[in-house]
């Protein structure tokens, strides 16, 4: 049935699509494997998880393709598409290794600095049979931290506000790692925020002008910030619950920038992605072989937890975990996050020019772990070994 069903063409999609309600929206590439593959790909995946709401995009070369299903929200009547706003919760992670390769490349810092060198808190910074936590280490999620910092719930209409700098200073100053830096890797939120308070202490400036300056300015990426703006507003996908009730858009706190809390649209993620596939630009060369280099490789560390919903990994490079080839696929970085009833996937293969892109509007496990799945077959399929 499955082989069956990967023939269907695109025309049959679309029919099959308004036979059973599906509202879809589409940004049509000239390359038509491209938009075939990603019309596909949506499509099934909408059907089989029932979500409010899925779009998809992906690239290949300079050439992209979009297809949106469903609603933004349940009863809005509007499709989602490239100009589509959400947020990309722990896809964040991945800008901010960027942010870092980008001041390795200038020299600003380096990757193996202490923390301690750049946080510029006054407290002391816990160490290990010896081991200092280096950025490095937080920028693989090997530096012995929890996946969250101690802090009491929030309220629903703003639940990040109490995760502040005092909650991590606490932190720092009782609490012991759970285990040397660079021996483990432990998926950590709290390792990404200490990386981006430290990424501002040694720039002097703030993270949100370091991400805009290093990355969203000189890319026109006009949708990827903090906060939005009335337009964007008016662009947002709606999230949902597990149970399917509406989740509020709700601030993103001042210390969880390193970790989650942007927003983006498609059309700013498929730019980003052409950038990273553009791997013999002359322009940020650097910062792309620092950036996707695997850092970190899984074989001997202990512990290892927290990376492989959206994949196996191998290894982490700045963020991204890195996937080696297998059978068909090539090598892949990807990242998934999740936020205020979004999930979603960004993955690329470097050596071939080709990346993806996919979120929903629900808080749903399965069709998570199926929409990656279904990706990372993508990406085998436009660009197989």
């Amino acid at each position: 049935m499955r082989s069956r069903i990967k023939s269907v063409s695109s025309a049959a999609v679309v029919l099959l699509g308004i036979t059973l309600g599906i509202r879809l929206q589409g940004a049509a590439a000239q390359d038509r494997l491209l938009q075939d593959t990603v019309e596909f790909t949506g499509a099934v995946l909408f059907l089989e998880h029932k979500v409010p709401g899925l779009v998809i995009g992906a690239i290949r070369g300079p050439e992209r393709a979009v297809s949106g299903f469903g609603e933004t929200g349940k009863g809005t009547g509007v499709s989602p598409g490239e100009q589509t706003v959400f947020r990309i919760g722990s896809v964040t992670k991945a800008f901010t290794g960027e942010v870092l390769a980008s001041l390795v490349a200038n020299a600003t810092v380096k990757l193996t600095d202490p923390l301690e060198k750049h946080l510029g808190w006054n407290v002391p910074i816990p160490t290990r049979d010896g081991k200092a936590v280096r950025l490095i280490d937080l920028a693989t999620h090997s530096g012995g931290f929890p996946r969250e910092v101690p802090h009491p719930p929030g309220p629903a209409d703003d639940p990040f506000s109490t995760i502040t700098e005092e909650s991590f200073k606490t932190s720092l100053d009782r609490d012991r790692l759970l285990f040397a830096p660079g021996t483990g890797a432990l998926y950590s939120n709290m390792g990404f925020d200490l990386l981006a308070a430290a990424l501002a202490g040694a720039s002097g400036k703030t993270y949100a002008d370091l991400l805009r300056e290093r990355i969203t300015a000189p890319l026109r990426m006009n949708d990827t910030g903090f906060s939005i703006t009335a337009d964007q507003k008016a662009r947002l996908m709606q999230g949902h619950d597990f149970d399917g009730k509406p989740l509020p858009d709700v601030p993103t706190g001042p210390s969880i920038v390193g970790s989650g809390g942007l927003y983006s649209s498609v059309s700013d993620i498929l730019t980003w992605l052409q950038w990273h596939v553009d791997r013999f630009a002359e322009d940020g060369a650097e910062v792309r072989l620092i950036d996707h280099a695997t850092w970190l490789v899984r074989d001997g560390l202990i512990p290892v937890y927290g990376f492989d919903e959206s994949g196996k990994m191998d290894g982490v490079a700045l963020a991204w975990i890195v996937m080696m080839p297998q059978g068909n696929r090539p090598l892949i970085l990807q990242k998934a996050g999740g936020l205020q009833g979004i999930f979603c996937y960004a993955a690329f293969a470097p050596s071939r020019g080709v990346g993806a892109f996919i979120a929903i509007n629900k808080f749903h496990f399965g069709a998570a772990m199926a929409m990656a799945s279904a990706v990372n077959d993508m990406i085998a399929a436009l660009a197989p070994r």
